[in-house]
């Protein structure tokens, strides 16, 4: 029995680990929906995995006639992905001279995304909503705090931030300096549209994660099943 089982299990060779690498990054934008299967993006890995490995012949880089399978794939790129993290934080330390991990080049040019992209992707997806359209053909009227008159000597003595917060001179006081109307900041609106913003990723996660959840209590369901079928079959050749 052990025997066999030692047989029966995938040996990452380098090869192999760096066919997992390029499959696994090149699919990178279907893995990063918010809402997909895993399981059968998974399955997709190992099959192109077990397929270049075949390409390569007895020793391409896998092990003789065992196929990978999803869940090692899985498993393995959660171990690099670790090991990437780290490195890439003692790069930020160090500089990228000191990592000397032969994946991290490849994965840094994928998952290294810097901030602009990430926001130009974040608001690449939100175009698409009702909220991005709603931007785009300006139909939204946010509630924006009205503006405030304030002596000229506040708002030179104390600034422009604080000045914004004080309250109007009331009718009838006589000021002693000419009052002047403050105009609202510009990043007010921007502001209000990435709150907005965060609370539709934030929506998009919770709604992905339930279905994740779902998806996960499906699969237990048809293995609880399977065993039962296999149980009764074994029972009743009994």
């Amino acid at each position: 029995m052990d025997t066999d089982k030692t047989k029966a299990e995938f040996v990452w060779t380098l090869q192999a680990t760096w066919h997992l690498v390029h499959i696994r990054l090149e699919m990178d934008p279907l893995f990063d929906q918010p809402v997909c299967k895993k399981k059968k993006l998974w399955e997709v890995v190992a099959e192109k995995t077990n397929a270049k490995l075949r390409e390569g012949g007895p020793g391409g880089g896998g092990t003789p006639d065992v196929a990978v399978k999803a869940y090692e794939c899985d498993l393995k790129w959660r171990n690099m992905l670790a090991t990437y993290r780290k490195n890439a934080e003692r790069a930020r330390r160090l500089g990228e001279a000191s990592v000397h991990w032969e994946f991290y080049k490849a994965m840094h040019e994928v998952l290294g995304k810097s901030h602009e992209e990430v926001e130009a992707q974040r608001r690449a997806r939100l175009s698409g909503t009702r909220l991005g359209k709603a931007i785009a053909s300006k139909r939204f009227t946010p509630i924006l705090p009205a503006s405030v008159s304030v002596s000229a000597s506040a708002a030179s003595v104390a600034g422009p931030v604080f000045a914004a917060r004080l309250p109007a001179v009331p009718a009838g006081v006589p000021a002693a300096v000419p009052t002047t109307t403050t105009p609202l900041p510009h990043n007010v609106l921007q502001l209000y549209m990435e709150l907005q913003e965060r609370k539709m990723n934030m929506w998009a996660q919770q709604k992905a994660l339930e279905e994740r959840k779902i998806e996960a209590i499906n699969n237990l369901a048809h293995a609880i099943s399977s065993l039962a079928q296999k149980g009764s079959k074994q029972s009743s050749s009994l």
